[in-house]
């Protein structure tokens, strides 16, 4: 068997990292608002959502992130607009890389020439760590890394997701499969607690599924993992009588998928409710949405 303690790993400071902190989105900026029908519909059906405490839901996938997107996001999760976020399992990674140094985002065609790709220590070690200890007080993944952010006091952790989740005591559920972070190549990385951790974000997302019925879910930039994941705990809720019919699920991306179109928009709103489909660029599209929330709000 290959012996993964091995493995060879390099300080993250001596990275050059292609996406910065100091690039991201100023939410106080004025930016061009896309001529989309759909996103007017979607901004009054989460500020409806939010008037009368319903659930909005929001998945992501980690090239939020890295576009610059972030900033966004926060500030509705600060506002307490945005209920829960559920992300597949590279959003954390780089969430924690600008909370550490403020930038993330390597250059994976070169590095993955000598086999250094992901390979840099402290992303792999504290995460790793935080997980595993959040798996013995029975935390979830999302939970576990936004706690450590916290309690460590990393230098740029305002403009952490996690971290601000953490502080307002919104769910954070992180959707991992094995082997496809760059967690699971590093020697200290612990399958057991990565899978106990992560299956207890499932049952989380579960639980605020329950309370879509008058509510929105919105997926942006998940082409896979979150689509799937949310069609089997919106089966679960459902298989357990839960009344979850009229809802506004949407759908944001810059190219349309098979399984966001119909895991996300099409077969969860059969009964009733809603469904969106918003194609055009992240960094075109959330800062419309956000300004129309903020115009409405």
């Amino acid at each position: 068997m290959i012996d993964f303690s091995k493995i060879k790993t390099y300080p993250i400071k001596t990275r050059l990292s292609k996406e910065k902190l100091a690039n991201f989105f100023n939410i106080n900026g004025e930016y061009p608002l896309l001529p989309d029908k759909n996103l007017p519909i979607l901004a009054e059906k989460i500020i409806t959502a939010h008037n009368h405490q319903k659930k909005v839901i929001f998945m992501m996938g980690g090239h939020v992130l890295k576009v610059g997107c972030v900033p966004f996001i926060i500030d509705l999760v600060k506002r307490g607009i945005i209920g829960h976020v559920a992300v597949n399992g590279s959003l954390p990674i780089h969430d924690f890389e600008i909370a550490l140094i403020g930038e993330t985002s390597e250059d994976v065609s070169k590095s993955i020439e000598d086999g250094s790709f992901g390979m840099s220590e402290e992303t792999g070690s504290m995460l790793n760590k935080a997980i595993i200890n959040g798996s013995k007080k029975n935390l979830g993944m999302g939970e576990s890394i936004g706690q450590m952010i916290a309690e460590q006091n990393l230098p740029f952790k305002e403009s952490s997701l996690s971290y601000w989740t953490y502080i307002k005591k919104i769910p954070f559920t992180v959707h991992t499969a094995i082997g496809t972070e760059i967690l699971y190549q590093h020697p200290m990385c612990d399958g057991a607690a990565m899978g106990q951790t992560s299956y207890k974000d499932f049952k989380i997302l579960a639980n605020s599924l329950t309370q879509l019925e008058g509510g929105v879910i919105v997926n942006i930039g998940s082409a896979v993992i979150m689509p799937e994941v949310f069609l089997k705990a919106f089966t679960v809720v459902r298989n357990l009588n839960y009344q979850v019919k009229n809802f506004t699920a949407a759908n944001m991306d810059m190219i349309k998928h098979y399984r966001p179109t119909v895991n996300v928009v099409e077969r969860p709103t059969s009964l009733g409710g809603l469904g969106l489909s918003i194609i055009a660029k992240h960094e075109e599209t959330i800062p419309t949405l956000y300004q129309l929330i903020m115009k409405t709000l």
